[in-house]
């Protein structure tokens, strides 16, 4: 029989419920937040990154941005390796 290896999976990040939001996670992570506000309004915040918005799908699709544009960005104060 062989012994089984486990694979490091490439891990995705996902969006879990929370009380009046959402929070979205990588692992143990917690990449960014979408919290509701008042009736039909969100803010949300990632990356250092803040706003607002009248949709709960387009507050995710704005942290969602906000992880991507931090990845690809460099950071302004650290020197280039």
């Amino acid at each position: 029989m062989k012994p089984t290896s486990k694979k490091k999976k490439n891990q995705k990040p996902f969006w879990e419920r929370a009380y009046q939001g959402h929070a979205y996670w990588l692992g143990k992570t917690k990449l960014g937040k979408v919290t509701l506000v008042g009736r039909n309004h969100y803010k949300w915040e990632a990356a250092g990154k803040v706003g607002d918005t009248e949709q709960l799908d387009a507050a995710k699709r704005a942290v969602e941005l906000a992880i991507a544009m931090r990845d690809k960005q460099l950071d302004l104060f650290e020197s280039p390796k």
